[in-house]
């Protein structure tokens, strides 16, 4: 049988259409990141190869992947959307040892392409959950379990052919094989400044990156996995052509991402509450301090570098740790695809209400729907992210971005201090439900709590226990 039928399909597991308190979107995104590398188990592979090393799994099943997307589905885009060259989709050559992009202007047209694609062009798709929704249901459902950005890129080659020079990216790699068979070469990191790397690198020519330490071919429903930096280049063959599927995420998800927000807010807030902080250098430091005086050893060069250590010692007590993580996951938000909602789902949310108007013309407010016993909980658990600046508390979320990557500004709403208990217990308790009759939030009357719950609502980010009365 298909892999969709024997792992449910991308829809079921995304939204149960029964779902109980227990489900929620974490569950089903370990579901889905667990029908993608089986029969490799999550545990093992996060343990044994996550940002360690390469993956292969061969799975002699050619319909596992099929149902995301096809050459009939490409082809049926091409003919009836708008598709642009370079915003969507780039039409690229490799030959004698060089990447070529060979992209027109405007709209890329079937028949261009396609033309493009028969002299042994490759065609990237660079937002292919814009156009293929099976793509967006996986993207959105799997960043859930990682909580930051999930992305894809759609790769269809000709026979015989290559559209990429070898190169490293900066994102943690999940190939895809749809149709066809193409051979994957991947080469270690050239030196440890690219191990892990947080920026892609530029094309590189054959002798720069060695022999292979992989070398496989894969067939319709394999699954190649590698870590940022390791550097990779594919070819079709055997006179087949390939149609895969780059899903990537961690891109800019590192240490270093966080300690770049978490430093400098420390030393703020050192500065402006140790004086020590704010003394003077030693006098005659430069004469001691320096690539001239790195072969030094005096004394006071030694003193110099004790009381630097001392000083990072001391800045960890400022750093605001809550406060750089709550960014990071703000800029994530930003990120995020929206929610792809099932039916199900959809009539519990605000995007299947009607809004509704007395005969005077005056907008009844959903909050009539609502009583202090009626029960929510998140749209998904990541679906919104507190974060307090420029003293308020703001309530980022990302439920309403486009498919297109940070087409919109990022967007917050600002909530009171006194009702933003609601707001987390919301997320402490997911995925279970709560009305505002259970929330015994001390200082926060039953009447406030659905006011917030129903606010919440309006902006999507709530579903109802059960559907609304249409």
């Amino acid at each position: 049988m298909n892999g969709y039928k024997n792992k449910k399909s991308l829809k079921r597991k995304a939204s149960e259409s029964t779902e109980k308190p227990s489900d929620g979107s974490v569950n089903h995104a370990r579901e889905l990141l667990q029908w993608m590398i089986s029969p490799v188990q999550l545990p093992d592979f996060l343990e044994t190869y996550w940002e360690k090393k390469a993956l292969l799994v061969s799975r002699n099943n050619p319909l596992y992947f099929k149902k995301l997307v096809s050459l009939k589905g490409i082809d049926e885009v091409l003919r009836n959307e708008s598709v642009l060259f370079t915003e969507n989709i780039d039409i690229t050559l490799y030959e004698d040892g060089e990447r070529k992009t060979l992209n027109e202007t405007g709209r890329a047209m079937a028949s261009n392409v396609w033309e493009s694609y028969r002299e042994g062009c490759s065609v990237r798709f660079l937002n292919p959950q814009i156009f293929f929704r099976e793509i967006h249901l996986l993207d959105a459902t799997v960043q859930e379990y990682f909580e930051c950005m999930v992305g894809s890129n759609m790769y269809l080659t000709p026979p015989n052919s290559q559209g990429f020079a070898p190169h490293y990216d900066d994102i943690e790699a999940f190939i895809l094989q749809v149709e066809g068979k193409k051979r994957w070469r991947l080469y270690e990191p050239r030196n440890p400044d690219e191990y892990l790397a947080r920026v892609s690198s530029r094309n590189f020519s054959q002798d720069e990156v060695g022999e292979p330490f992989m070398d496989v071919v894969l067939e319709p429903g394999d699954l190649l996995y590698f870590p940022r930096g390791t550097i990779h280049q594919a070819h079709t063959v055997d006179n087949h052509h390939s149609l895969h599927i780059t899903i990537s995420t961690y891109q800019k998800y590192s240490w270093a991402d966080y300690l770049e927000k978490v430093i400098p807010a420390a030393l703020t807030m050192a500065v402006e509450n140790d004086p020590d902080f704010r003394r003077g250098l030693p006098m005659g430091l430069a004469s001691y301090v320096g690539i001239s005086h790195s072969d030094n050893k005096c004394q006071k060069r030694e003193e110099f570098f004790e009381k630097t250590k001392k000083f990072f010692e001391k800045l960890f007590q400022y750093a605001p740790i809550d406060d750089a993580v709550d960014q990071l996951q703000k800029q994530c938000q930003h990120d995020f695809l929206p929610p792809v909602l099932s039916e199900s789902e959809r009539r519990k949310t605000v995007s299947s209400r009607l809004n509704q108007f007395n005969d005077n013309g005056e907008f009844i407010p959903h909050g009539k729907l609502f009583s202090v016993d009626t029960r929510f909980r998140l749209l998904r658990k990541n679906i919104y992210r507190i974060v307090a600046e420029e003293d308020s508390l703001r309530l980022y979320y990302h439920v309403n971005n486009s498919k297109v990557y940070h087409e919109y500004e990022s967007v917050y709403i600002e909530i009171d201090t006194e009702v933003a208990p609601v707001a987390e217990k919301l997320i402490h308790v997911y995925p279970q439900f709560l009305s505002a009759a259970d929330m015994n939030i001390s200082e926060v009357t039953k009447k406030q709590c659905l006011r917030t719950l129903t606010s919440l609502w309006d902006h999507g980010l709530l579903q109802t226990e059960n559907p609304l009365d249409l």
